[in-house]
């Protein structure tokens, strides 16, 4: 606990659910030491920018905004207040030292899998037992046996079951920079689960850089699969939806199909990345899986359960794609009718095979793909939404809305809704005619 005036913290987060799930961890342990959350960095005693580093320039994104941090903590030091800036995530695992190097008034930089270790460092910079910290270690030491008891920030809450990726795909830095893959065993999820679900959560989202490869131990030592996981968390009084994320298509198994059939919290929504509708490009990204294997994947899901939306990535312009290959891409959109997907232009990602390979496509090329691509993306997107009017669907509000009196929710299929209504719904579950639709959100109306 630290003495004095309650001080503050601000914690921004980069990229993927994972940091979301990391940057919740982290505030939880600030408010365990008694600070309190900040609503902007001016009014922050520490400030930490928890990094992505999957796109390219994403360091440089980073340095700049830590350059515009160390000006606010010049200004406040001017009024008399101390500011501890910190860095963590992939940024600092791929940076290392020249986090410290480039921007010398950061005070820490802790790696993805070392962020435990805040409370400690946040205590020791308070106390001036400590100037500088950088600590990026791979340890063996599994991070969630570090961290204090978790608990809900909200209705919906992330709850990561597996750390790294073993999938090596030429143009990703996760198994670099967070290491290979590792399950948590069953008895540690259903606790966290079952804290989430006592402190307010009604929504579990199960994450991993490849959750469907799950393979963690129960109390007897023998391995279990996400299918059986996602059984057990079922079963939690309090949980009333699931989901998971993010799942590689080679990995996705019958028990794990069949969960989407019987399993009724299993929300009916799957985001299943393909990258490449052309099995040329997928082999030259390492992905293992071809196109036909995941078309054969999405139709038994579909045939489990007739009503599952499907999401998925996109990547255009890796290097070597060709108008043919990028028209496979275009097949496969038409095939599947992806209700959301995430799209983007091939980028490097320093370090990668991909970014050495020959054949890079240019830039104009990739952004003419991507325009075509997405068009085709947000017109099915904007479909299923519209197919949404007249229905009845039981919606989580998140929070308030852009407009007085308005709350913010998500449906099943993860489409945004919007609805007047009472503060008091706000993490709650609650059943809304849909009255509205545009390609991003819904409007409704509270029955």
């Amino acid at each position: 606990m630290l003495r004095g005036m309650v001080k503050k913290y601000f914690i921004k987060t980069f990229g993927c659910q994972m940091n979301v799930y990391d940057s919740n961890r982290m505030a939880n342990m600030l408010e365990d030491m008694g600070l309190a959350p900040a609503q902007n960095q001016k009014d922050a005693d520490v400030v930490v920018f928890n990094t992505c580093h999957i796109r390219e320039k994403a360091a440089e994104k980073v340095f700049s905004d830590l350059g515009r941090e160390y000006e606010i903590k010049l200004e406040r030091a001017e009024e008399g207040k101390d500011t501890i800036i910190g860095v963590t995530g992939c940024v600092v695992q791929a940076e290392d030292a020249e986090i410290l190097k480039r921007a010398p008034y950061v005070d820490f930089a802790l790696g993805p899998l070392r962020y435990y270790r805040l409370k400690e460092v946040v205590e020791e910079i308070f106390n001036k037992r400590d100037a500088k910290l950088l600590d990026t270690e791979f340890s063996a030491v599994s991070k969630f046996d570090n961290l204090p008891e978790n608990k809900s920030l909200g209705g919906c809450s992330f709850l990561a079951i597996q750390e790294g990726c073993n999938n090596f795909c030429t143009y990703c830095v996760v198994p670099y920079t967070r290491g290979v893959e590792t399950s948590r065993p069953v008895s540690d999820i259903l606790k966290e689960a079952r804290r989430l679900a006592e402190t307010g959560s009604v929504e579990l989202n199960l994450l991993g850089q490849n959750v469907n490869s799950y393979h963690g131990e129960d109390e007897n030592g023998k391995e279990r699969n996400l299918a059986y996981l996602l059984n057990k968390v079922a079963e939690i009084d309090g949980i009333k939806r699931l989901r998971y994320t993010t799942s590689y298509p080679a990995d996705v198994d019958d028990d794990l199909i069949l969960c989407h059939k019987n399993l009724k919290k299993l929300m009916p929504y799957l985001h299943l990345p393909i990258q490449s509708g052309s099995d040329v490009i997928l082999k030259k990204m390492n992905r293992r899986h071809t196109r036909d294997d995941y078309l054969r994947v999405v139709e038994k899901l579909k045939e489990a359960n007739p009503d599952i939306g499907m999401s998925s990535d996109f990547i255009v312009g890796f290097p070597g794609e060709t108008d043919e290959n990028f028209a496979k891409t275009l097949e496969v959109v038409n095939r599947v009718k992806y209700i959301q997907a995430f799209s983007f232009k091939y980028s490097k990602r320093p370090g990668t095979p991909a970014a050495v390979m020959d054949n890079q496509v240019e830039e104009a090329v990739k952004k003419e793909r991507l325009a075509v691509l997405q068009e085709l993306l947000f017109d099915y997107q904007l479909k299923f939404n519209q197919g949404s009017v007249g229905k009845v669907m039981p919606v989580l509000f998140e929070g308030n809305g852009r407009h007085k009196g308005q709350l913010t929710g998500r449906t099943p299929y993860m489409q945004n809704l919007y609805a007047k209504a009472d503060i008091s719904l706000i993490n709650k579950i609650v059943e809304v005619r849909v009255n509205g639709a545009s390609m991003n959100s819904l409007s409704g109306e509270v029955l």
